[in-house]
């Protein structure tokens, strides 16, 4: 009973980790150490979304959450005999954030660069010159945002799109916070009737679970679980549009270079993963390594413009000059370092030896349909990666209905809180202050009768593809 009741705990707090498998664990499910590092977690989840309030930045209580977690976990570890485990366990969830913190800043400096370049900026007049209201801006950039992150994943959509909302709506918090939640939502359910919108779905996809057209099938549930949200938040839009722009942008030298080899990274890493079968990541660095190569060139002609404007008016002009190290170092390095936290917190709990206990309560007891939409609930709390992970080292017996359903709430039922999915955390950096987890947390109701209506939809339309298991 006391094995139970933890387990239910930490399905409550910490679900992906509940479900994660880590290689060498040790059984500390019912240890001091185990249940110290739940608390020590959950103690720090709640500094996460009482920033609004304290001020205190997200990375700070999870960085220091798993700090003194895996020193618990390593006492407790080397007493049991366990030392050597505790070591590979660590290496093994760095590995993890390795591979996502070079993908995101990758993702992040391409965002940087173009936004330094003035394109955003240039978009933004563009729409303030077209007369839209803030209600036709919410409902442009949420279809964008849907229709962009099966192409480019979701999380790269999210920030694009984040930077024309900032950009737009800078004299209106309140479209900024919905619009968003807005972006949050539309590009989390785009991502998921993708075989390359989302991290989740490039996994399943490369198992061979699915087939490439069958992720399809998921369009109109995904469609829906952005349409039902957006319908009920248009009515809280303010009225009016933005304030008239005056004067123009111009756009930087290399602009449109810049968002070409952003395309091809994009489809670098989706190649490097699906052909080459190697992780995303080495394809966002190759193509940052283009950007670069690009920044050079770009370096050595405003050197060369700088010397003629010197040589024929005694003092340089703007010539466009332009850093890539710049917009490296301008990641929001506060959403970085989070997910570091919450990984190496998430490995750390996982380590303690609770998949067993939850895997049968799971799929055993519940059933395919109950643990499939909890699957989606528990990525409200964490980010959907390692719950799909997690399900796929479980290999539950499954027919491809359940398959598709499983894709569909781990992808879009990280849109509950701003804190579940990785689209959702980096816009909460970005928008710092405007998007916050509370401004997220009072349309939860909302976003979760869309996730209700898109698995209704789902279980109707695609009932071909259930054979009962």
């Amino acid at each position: 009973m006391p094995q139970r009741a933890a387990i239910i705990v930490l399905l409550l707090l910490t679900p992906a980790l509940a479900l994660a498998a880590t290689p060498g664990a040790v059984d500390l499910t019912a240890h001091w150490a185990g249940y110290a590092a739940m608390a020590i977690f959950a103690l720090a989840y709640v500094f996460v979304v009482a920033e609004e309030f304290t001020g205190l930045r997200k990375s700070q209580p999870v960085m220091l959450a798993a700090g003194a977690i895996w020193a618990l976990l390593a006492i407790a570890a080397t007493g049991l005999g366990h030392g050597e485990s505790v070591h590979e366990a660590v290496r093994e969830y760095l590995l993890e954030f390795g591979e996502l913190l070079l993908f995101l800043l990758a993702a992040m400096t391409y965002v940087n660069a173009m936004s330094e370049r003035n394109l955003f900026e240039a978009l933004r007049l563009q729409l303030l010159r077209r007369g839209f209201g803030y209600r036709q801006l919410f409902w442009i950039t949420g279809t964008l945002a849907f229709f962009l992150s099966p192409i480019i994943d979701n999380l790269t959509t999210a920030l694009v799109m984040c930077a024309v909302v900032l950009a737009v709506g800078r004299d209106s918090p309140k479209f900024v916070a919905l619009a968003c939640i807005n972006i949050v939502v539309a590009a989390n359910a785009g991502g998921a009737f993708s075989p390359f919108g989302d991290i989740t779905t490039l996994m399943v996809w490369q198992r061979g679970i699915v087939g490439f057209w069958t992720f399809f099938a998921l369009f109109l549930p995904s469609l829906v679980n952005w349409l039902v949200p957006a319908a009920l938040m248009h009515f809280a839009l303010p009225g009016g549009q933005p304030a008239a722009s005056q004067g123009s942008v111009r756009l930087k030298r290399g602009a449109w270079v810049i968002v070409g080899l952003f395309v091809v990274t994009i489809f670098l890493a989706v190649s490097f993963h699906n052909f080459l079968h190697l992780q995303p990541f080495m394809g966002m660095m190759t193509g940052l390594a283009l950007l670069k190569l690009y920044g050079w060139h770009l370096t050595r002609v405003a050197r060369g413009l700088q010397a003629d404007e010197f040589a024929r008016e005694g003092a340089p002009g703007d010539v466009d000059a332009f850093d890539s190290y710049e917009q490296v170092a301008r990641a929001e390095w506060d959403t970085l370092l989070f997910f570091f936290g919450v990984i190496m917190c998430v490995g750390a709990l996982g380590y303690c030896g609770y998949l067993a206990l939850a895997s049968q309560w799971f799929y055993g007891d519940l059933g395919p349909t109950k643990a499939n939409i909890l699957v989606g609930l528990a990525s409200s709390i964490l980010d959907n990666i390692p719950m799909m992970v997690a399900v796929l080292q479980m290999q539950p017996q499954m027919d491809t209905g359940q398959w598709l359903l499983v894709t569909l709430t781990a992808g879009v039922g990280g849109s509950l809180l701003s804190i579940g999915s990785a689209a959702g955390v980096a816009l909460m950096g970005q928008a710092h202050g405007q998007y916050t987890f509370f401004s997220h947390l009072r349309w939860t109701w909302a976003i979760a009768l869309g996730y209700a209506a898109s698995i209704a939809v789902h279980l109707l339309l695609n009932a071909r593809y259930f054979t009962g298991g």
